[in-house]
């Protein structure tokens, strides 16, 4: 059986919300850069990913995040913080995480993610920290 990952799209506001369920891994990458990149193109300018029914998380899904939060964050803003805080990670105020299981949870923060990218125990903590 293949792996398989479904997407299911929200919004609160401005905020674009992708709801992921089932595995984020190589096979299913692709499927979610896609709906990001559709998210963006429609003029989306917040992205919320909903990880609440995510089991496993691979390489790729981790590669996949990262190009979501490059995708989404201008590089002049992340280059003045650094010029401004050198050597404190930069927080991205325009894609977050929400409601990753422990295990999930795990792999994000020792792949490193969590440095740049926030997340929040559940979506309503999430979609509230769009507006603080």
């Amino acid at each position: 059986m293949a792996d398989t990952l479904t997407i299911t799209q929200s919004e609160s506001g401005p905020v674009k919300v992708l709801h992921l369920s089932g595995q984020l891994n190589a096979e299913t990458q692709a499927e979610l850069m896609e709906a990001a990149r559709r998210e963006q193109a429609a003029g989306a300018r917040y992205l919320l990913i909903d990880l609440a029914h995510v089991d496993y998380i691979g390489g790729a899904g981790l590669a996949a995040l990262h190009n979501i939060f490059k995708m989404f964050t201008p590089h002049e803003e992340v280059m003045a913080w650094d010029q401004e805080n050198h050597g404190v990670p930069y927080k991205s105020a325009y894609v977050k995480l929400a409601d990753a299981s422990p295990s999930v949870y795990y792999i994000l923060n020792i792949a490193g993610l969590l440095q740049n990218i926030p997340i929040y125990r559940s979506l309503d903590e999430c979609l509230k920290s769009f507006n603080a």
